[in-house]
């Protein structure tokens, strides 16, 4: 037995075979990696909330100062600035419709989506509470809301979030969500959904971003509007990029996950 032991350790050394060090070794950088992404995740949609629902609350402090224009172009800037700063970590999701949208594409791992949504959703949460900590409840603290009746906003988010998620998966299929295609391409269309949306539903097509308001403003009474709305739009964004440019390619989960790449 001993002899077969010797064998056997001489056979995995030789082979290069991963010893019990080199694996743990390798799960704790895996983890560490992990981590980074999470707090990148959760970091990024802090900075988008504040920015997007800070926008709201200001103009509704200031009377207005903050203008309808400067609310749609101020979170698409600042998602264009994330996605250069650290998009390679995590993929710059950001967004609960986004992480869920890959995830049926195939391009992002399903056991990570509870995960990426906990972070985006936290962040969102961290952000809300700093503002309501600066201003108070004033201006419903940036919640989106309903302005031309549910019904329509609810169609203007799943329309929105279709526009924008098919925007990022079809330039995913080409390998592009990585640097300034994806920052011009992403920014571009949040803003322009801004400036179309804004009046009629406050153009989230993020439920992070509107629901890390609605709680810690305590007005949920439209949460639903907000992320059913937007996670259906990301499932038919889904079918429209496959029906436009066929099943996943190889090279997509660096897109969606940031792992291997250099930008995003």
């Amino acid at each position: 037995m001993a002899v077969v032991q010797r064998q056997s350790k001489h056979v995995q050394l030789a082979t290069g075979a991963p010893t019990a060090a080199k694996r743990g070794k390798h799960r704790e950088e895996k983890e560490a990696g992990l981590l980074q992404r999470l707090f990148a995740e959760m970091f990024g949609t802090f900075a988008l909330v504040t920015v997007a629902a800070g926008a709201d609350t200001i103009a509704a402090l200031t009377d207005g100062e903050v203008t309808l224009v400067a609310r749609a172009i101020a979170p698409a800037l600042m998602v264009m600035a994330l996605i250069y700063a650290i998009g390679d970590v995590s993929g710059a999701h950001f967004n609960p419709a986004v992480t869920l949208a890959f995830a049926l594409r195939r391009d992002f791992r399903w056991h990570l989506v509870p995960a990426y949504w906990a972070a985006e959703f936290g962040g969102a949460l961290l952000a809300a509470t700093l503002l309501r900590t600066l201003f108070g409840t004033v201006g419903h603290l940036g919640a989106t809301q309903p302005m031309y009746g549910v019904g329509v906003s609810f169609v203007m988010e799943i329309v929105l979030t279709l526009l924008l998620l098919t925007v990022i998966l079809g330039t995913a299929t080409r390998n592009r969500l990585i640097g300034p295609n994806a920052a011009i391409a992403v920014g571009g269309t949040i803003a322009l959904c801004g400036l179309i949306g804004l009046p009629i539903s406050g153009a989230s097509m993020n439920p992070a971003r509107s629901l890390g308001p609605a709680l810690i403003g305590g007005d949920t009474a439209y949460w639903w509007v907000y992320v059913v709305g937007p996670m259906i739009g990301a499932i038919l964004a889904v079918g429209c990029t496959w029906i436009m440019h066929g099943g996943r390619k190889p090279a997509e989960e660096n897109a969606a996950d940031g792992e291997g790449t250099e930008t995003r």
